[in-house]
């Protein structure tokens, strides 16, 4: 069963969450956390991406740039623009993007977990990039990035949050320059805490998570390093029922046709797809429907029966066409290393495939239909991992609102 702890966040002021809260470190490079931090000194990428604050062209892992790190969040500190609770709770955070809510716990969950397989994972992980975190960690003392987790609905889980939510003040509620509304409420009271402690520890056999597998893996690698730290052996998470949580798809674009020309490509597909043209971008409708942007024409691929099995990764739309197109035909055997793919996310909209093709850029675009939530349950329970780039979880929750101090 999986072992949460509540925990003495450190936090902003209220009048200041929405200057301290930054968009995750890893999807901005450095230019664009400079650009967002510009002007704000309380902007918590002054932690999360520290180079912003030193000369150009510095290298990104060096010491320097975790120790200006640690320096900037003890400044913070020092100036009051952060405080640590007083004592450990636990908190609400509600996202909110274009009507749509999703409301999660924050919590710290056991490393233990990790290991032991409680805590369920569907990626594998590169080791340069933990060892950004696990650098970063070390030397501020601090987890930043929250891991993004998912479980299996409790009824009285689900009563305890939507009450909690219902009958007490928010503390932080804001909405972002993109739109994106954020509220948090703490949970204070001793009895609700225990409750929702013991009802993880009896009726949830097992959490998911559903992004930031290398801030896991990191922290929990610096557990083994931090002994002497009984906190480094639990890790910041926040944790979605999964009635609230949806997939993204997350699209791919080719450089070149591996020497096939476009009539030819079209020819081969038919051994795997039916092929009809679309007058519309295509945003597949249901699974094993694929869209294709090649020449500016929009295609509908759907897959033959019998070209795919049914086996957990078999049946995801992200493994055949990695095996029936990537593969097969475009030459594309490993798409981690590849450099004639790349990964468009759901968020960015079918106009950027048609961007990045009709640029020149690209030569054919390819849209999914997302991986669903219990797709992704499915394949971690098997111990499984997806095809590289499988799910794309939007919208993104915010660093700097509750840190875990070890």
């Amino acid at each position: 069963m999986a072992i949460i702890q509540p925990f003495q966040a450190l936090r902003p002021r209220q009048d200041l969450a929405d200057k301290v809260a930054s968009r995750p470190y890893d999807v901005l490079n450095s230019s664009e956390a400079k650009e967002e931090a510009k002007g704000n000194p309380f902007s918590f990428l002054h932690i999360t991406k520290a180079e912003i604050d030193l000369a150009d062209g510095i290298d990104l892992h060096s010491q320097a740039v975790y120790e200006k790190a640690g320096q900037n969040l003890l400044d913070l500190q020092q100036k009051g623009i952060l405080f640590t609770e007083e004592k450990p709770c636990y908190y609400i955070y509600r996202l909110i993007m274009d009507g749509r809510s999703q409301t999660g716990l924050v919590c710290v969950s056991s490393v233990q977990d990790y290991f032991n397989d409680v805590i369920k994972k569907h990626e594998f992980t590169r080791p340069e990039k933990e060892k950004d975190r696990i650098d970063h960690m070390k030397t501020i003392r601090a987890q930043t990035g929250n891991v993004f987790m998912a479980y299996n609905n409790v009824k009285e889980l689900d009563t305890i949050i939507n009450n909690w939510k219902d009958y007490h003040s928010p503390v932080y509620d804001f909405t972002a320059d993109d739109g994106i509304q954020h509220t948090v409420w703490v949970v204070d009271e001793d009895n609700a805490v225990s409750e929702i402690t013991r009802l993880f520890g009896q009726k949830v056999p097992a959490t998911y998570i559903a992004d930031g597998h290398h801030r896991a893996a990191s922290a929990a690698k610096v557990s083994r390093e931090l002994k002497d730290s009984s906190s480094a052996g639990f890790f910041l998470t926040t944790i979605f029922p999964a009635s609230e949580l949806a997939i993204m798809d997350y699209n791919r674009v080719v450089k070149d046709l591996n020497g096939h020309d476009a009539d030819d490509f079209i020819s081969a597909l038919q051994d795997d797809f039916m092929i009809t043209h679309s007058s519309e971008p295509v945003k597949p409708a249901h699974q094993h429907e694929f869209g294709m942007y090649l020449d500016k024409q929009w295609y509908i691929l759907t897959s033959r029966k019998d070209t795919y099995t049914l086996d957990p990764i078999g049946v995801l739309d992200v493994t055949i066409l990695s095996n029936n197109i990537l593969d097969k035909l475009l030459g594309i055997k490993d798409q981690r290393t590849d450099k004639r793919i790349d990964f468009v996310g759901g968020i960015r909209g079918l106009g950027e495939l048609e961007r990045r093709v009709d640029s020149g850029e690209m030569k054919v675009a390819f849209s999914l239909y997302p991986v669903t939530i219990q797709q992704l349950f499915d394949i971690a329970d098997s111990g499984n991992v997806m095809p590289p780039k499988s799910t794309w979880f939007e919208p993104k929750l915010r660093d700097g609102l509750l840190t875990h101090l070890i």
